[in-house]
């Protein structure tokens, strides 16, 4: 992962970000030596959100399984029949 100081991004942004743009590759930027953001791309951005919700939907449903506060198929399909047809 590249590294940049906060006054190198300040300075270079255009050229930081055309990189980030190319190399895909996040830039984790540090204020007095320690670690303060990260720089990515939005595409890659935007499919880390879209798995978190994904994986918090199943934990979701994981959770409800272990509570039984779920269905059979048998019994969805009953509840759901007036939409099913």
């Amino acid at each position: 992962m590249k590294t940049e100081l906060v006054t190198t991004l300040k300075r270079q942004a255009t050229k930081i970000l055309a990189d980030l743009h190319e190399s895909k590759e996040p830039v984790l930027i540090t204020e007095h030596g320690k670690p303060s953001a990260y720089l990515v791309d939005v595409d890659d951005y935007e499919y880390m959100q879209q798995r978190m919700k994904i994986l918090e939907g199943i934990t979701r449903g994981q959770q409800a399984i272990q509570k039984g506060d779920s269905y059979t198929h048998s019994q969805a399909e009953k509840k759901l029949g007036k939409w099913l047809k």
